[in-house]
């Protein structure tokens, strides 16, 4: 197959990571259904939009048929979808428990489940989870945020289970671990305090992501592989 004639689905896309991701893979000729809650409709021909909660069932079939009926087929799916909430432990709702599960897992598992459903078909496909490396594997005192921590662990743990539950079947599975990243996630304030956060001593920035993502999609003896994007974070305490 061709990359020009690959299919990608991107969630978590109106701006960002997945904002950068979209516009890599439509410059090397991917076709892409891109899904946020919010998104605005460009008519690039090669791009479809689909607006809604990928948290929710009904939206990740929508996305998976869009996909089907424009184009064919589902190659690669980009699970960039996430939410983040620092917070003290004891001092988290049961909304914000909800919200955080509904998100950053639900919105994972649905479309997951749906997108390898469609690559077993074809017993090819690749799945790249973006989660986290300051708060799932490197916690930090000054930045408590133990509901992320469970949630984006959990997709760091799946991505290895997937990987191993689908190499003999032509379906990588893999994870980006990106540290803080100058997206509109963070104000422009909190810059400074987040680079403290990184040995290297700055944040991150989107196309370094998105390089992360496209390496890992054309690594193909690469599976189960959490790629740590974190100015170091991941090595150890400095």
């Amino acid at each position: 197959m061709k990359p020009t004639e690959k299919v990608a689905i991107v969630t978590g896309a109106s701006q960002g990571i997945g904002a950068g991701i979209v516009r890599q893979l439509l410059a090397k000729g991917y076709r892409v259904v891109a899904c946020s809650r919010k998104i605005a409709t460009t008519g690039q021909p090669n791009l479809v939009e689909v607006a809604g909660d990928i948290s929710q069932p009904e939206i990740a079939s929508l996305v998976i048929q869009t996909a089907k009926e424009r184009f064919g087929r589902v190659d690669t799916l980009i699970n960039n979808a996430g939410a983040f909430l620092p917070k003290s432990f004891t001092e988290y709702t049961e909304s914000e428990f909800t919200t955080l599960l509904q998100v950053n897992l639900g919105g994972f598992f649905h479309v997951s489940q749906r997108a390898i459903a469609e690559m077993l078909r074809r017993e090819s496909g690749h799945v790249v989870n973006i989660t986290s490396s300051l708060l799932a594997e490197q916690p930090l005192k000054g930045l408590p945020a133990a509901l992320t921590a469970i949630t984006k662990g959990g997709v760091n743990a799946v991505t290895r289970s997937l990987a191993i539950e689908y190499a003999d079947k032509g379906i990588r599975v893999n994870a980006v671990a990106p540290g803080a990243i100058r997206t509109p996630m963070h104000a422009s304030d909190t810059h400074t305090f987040l680079a403290t956060l990184h040995p290297m001593g700055r944040i991150g920035e989107v196309q370094e992501i998105v390089d992360a993502v496209l390496y890992l999609e054309d690594a193909a003896f690469v599976t189960g592989e959490i790629l740590h994007v974190d100015g170091g974070a991941n090595a150890g305490r400095w």
